[in-house]
């Protein structure tokens, strides 16, 4: 008998059961030896004995459980929608879990730092992930646009921008610069010509 049949048995369960019966037979069980922990003699001591083995047994079945949903994701994809939400602690901390980094996982740790506005940390992850996958043009494109924005701010000396959309829908940082900039410069022409008629 290997061990994961032996958790489920001490819970009273089946290989297949649901989290939702897995956590229902737990609480049960957890009740049920809490109680007689402190009960005097052998009812106590194996009481206790029990709980023991039997938080071990949740714990081991629950992270088999996680280990398996996160197996059937793509783990770039969540990372992805946690960008397009906004939610870039999330999407921090996700690839922080990642132990081999792969092109993508540069690329995407590029656009974490450019939402975060660290453009030379951002220029910095997006190189090595072109040097690693040269054949990319969507890491070429974005590292265009990137270098572009950075020379812009420079010659500007830093004038505020507005960033696009997390994450556009084509996976690439950066896909208004250009509709941006023009837009800039038509609300300053305007504010300049407003300000000079009302002299």
């Amino acid at each position: 008998m290997n061990m994961n049949n032996e958790n489920y048995e001490l819970l009273g369960l089946s290989e297949g059961a649901s989290e939702e019966e897995i956590n229902e037979a737990y609480e049960r069980l957890k009740a049920k030896y809490d109680k007689e922990k402190w009960e005097d003699g052998e009812v106590g001591t194996n009481a206790a004995r029990m709980l023991t083995k039997l938080n071990a047994a949740y714990r081991e079945i629950m992270e088999e459980m996680r280990e398996q949903k996160r197996a059937g994701e793509n783990p770039f994809e969540t990372i992805r929608a946690a960008i397009k939400a906004g939610d870039i602690s999330k999407a921090q901390s996700l690839l922080d879990e990642f132990n081999e980094r792969s092109a993508e996982w540069h690329y995407l740790q590029s656009v974490v730092f450019y939402k975060k506005n660290w453009m030379n940390e951002s220029k910095k992850q997006l190189e090595i992930a072109m040097q690693m996958d040269p054949a990319n043009q969507k890491y070429r494109d974005d590292y265009q646009k990137l270098s572009a924005r950075a020379d812009y701010k420079t010659q500007t000396g830093g004038a505020p921008h507005i960033d696009p959309d997390p994450v556009a829908d084509d996976g690439q940082m950066g896909g208004n610069e250009c509709i941006n900039m023009c837009n800039a410069c038509i609300c300053m022409n305007c504010l300049c010509n407003c300000m000079y008629c009302c002299r």
